[in-house]
């Protein structure tokens, strides 16, 4: 059934490219207690809905898998012997949405857009797993439903709520780097083995194999087109595939971009490009390796600034003035004509590039603390975001910022899959100098799961 059928979502409907939004949906005013919903409850879904199981409702869970999800389903249920289990998300929010105040969403990134602005039109509260979308009409329309609906959102990129990606921001505004207009990012090698994140199939397209009962795989399979199954997609390889994922860039570069982004205020690039030494896009899969290169204009708080992001084992050079023997498999260096600093792959633990008394120095008497620090500790995105629920504000990975640094990530990810130098006009978002590329700054759905824009 489509995403128009009126048995699923009587305010599903918005017309016109324009996105004109009904006017009768107004968020929820919780209690004391959320009524939360969990779409996603394995993997990931697991980690995500942990933290509410003692301070919260689970009120409903919903998953394709039911092997993947039975450890999460068993602890739910034993928290919460009244909560309702679903297949389908849609079924789940049309029989259960008034009874709903907010919902984590930990679903492959294809699958990431259709429950969310649902969820959004009924005034329910939305966290969702990183990256924000599929694709980059996705992630404007999120944004856009998210200040219209006035929910509380949070995207769940956990370095953001770190201690250490304060720190950068908070040593770039002291003056500590001076101006940055470098940035280099690298994350290690694929390492493709069976069962793993990274699955290469023995052939393309992927052989034909049998459904496993416990998988509802025409529901897995969501708004992307149809294909016959194979265990190569799922449970977790499905990241190398470009219908479902968007490779090793869209999956951590809101870990390990997240924290120059933040702090120098990138927005969008106007220029990207790739060097990609196997391409095999026509298989719709990720290739091995690549550096990415992009290109951000300057504007009234900076200069330009160009940022490298190397995988596959690609890495930046080592400047021979840096204190630096090797690079760690993943991490990021932001330049300054000061000082520079370096990361691991989630910004947690900043360091500057200084000899180690530099460093043992400086941290006797680092930059004054000017941005506050969340009271649950480290890499707590869930807790900020029911906090913010209950107290009426934004956490700082809300959609408006998420929406932002996943398009810029999934513009990579463009120039990676096709091996090309992308000119990107933001405001009409438009590849100028490849118009053939714009069909995929927005997927059309198969039939069945149309969103009617």
């Amino acid at each position: 059934m489509g995403l128009n059928r009126r048995t699923f979502l009587k305010s599903s409907m918005i017309a016109g490219a324009s996105l004109v939004f009904p006017q009768n949906i107004s968020c929820k005013n919780p209690n004391s207690k959320l009524n939360i919903a969990v779409i996603g409850v394995g993997g990931r879904g697991h980690a995500n809905f942990s933290p509410v199981l003692k301070s919260e409702n689970i009120v409903a869970m919903c998953d394709v898998d039911e092997n993947r999800a039975k450890g999460g389903y068993e602890k739910i249920k034993s928290e919460f012997p009244n909560v309702k289990k679903f297949t389908d998300y849609r079924i789940m929010f049309d029989k259960m949405h008034k009874s709903i105040d907010a919902v984590i969403i930990s679903t492959p990134d294809h699958t990431h857009f259709i429950p969310a602005f649902i969820a959004m039109q009924l005034g329910i509260h939305v966290y969702m797993e990183k990256p924000l979308a599929h694709n980059v009409f996705e992630c404007r329309t999120l944004k856009k439903a998210a200040n219209y609906y006035k929910v509380t959102t949070q995207m769940g990129n956990q370095g953001h709520t770190t201690n250490g990606i304060r720190q950068i921001k908070e040593w770039y505004q002291a003056g500590i780097l001076g101006e940055v207009r470098e940035i280099h990012a690298w994350i290690g090698s694929l390492n493709f083995r069976p069962g793993h994140y990274w699955s290469l199939p023995e052939s393309f397209p992927p052989p034909k194999q049998q459904i496993p009962k416990s998988l509802n795989w025409d529901l897995w399979l969501g708004p992307a087109k149809n294909r016959a199954y194979n265990s190569v997609y799922v449970p977790k390889s499905w990241r190398g595939f470009y219908d479902f994922g968007s490779g090793q860039l869209g999956d951590w570069s809101c870990h390990t971009l997240d924290g120059p982004f933040w702090t120098l205020g990138l927005g969008m690039p106007y220029k990207i490009e790739s060097y990609v030494p196997n391409q095999i896009d026509k298989h719709r899969f990720v290739s091995e390796k690549s550096v990415v290169t992009f290109n951000f204009a300057a504007n009234k708080k900076r200069k330009s600034v160009t940022l490298k992001w190397y995988e596959g084992g690609f890495k930046p050079k080592i400047n021979p003035q840096f204190p630096l023997k090797k690079l760690g498999s993943g991490g990021m260096i932001m330049i300054g004509s000061k000082k520079s600093l370096i990361t691991g792959g989630r910004p947690n633990n900043p360091k500057l590039i200084v000899s180690e008394a530099e460093w043992k120095e400086f941290k006797k008497n680092p930059p004054r603390k000017t941005i506050p620090r969340l009271k649950w500790g480290d890499e707590t995105p869930v807790h900020e975001w029911i906090d913010a629920i209950k107290n009426n504000y934004l956490p700082e990975s809300n959609f408006n910022y998420g929406a932002d640094l996943t398009e810029m990530a999934l513009l990579g990810t463009l120039s990676q899959r096709f091996a090309a130098k992308l000119d990107y006009d933001s405001e009409k978002m438009e590849i100028t100098n490849r118009p053939d590329i714009n069909e995929f700054l927005k997927r059309s759905p198969r039939e069945g799961w149309a969103y009617n824009f």
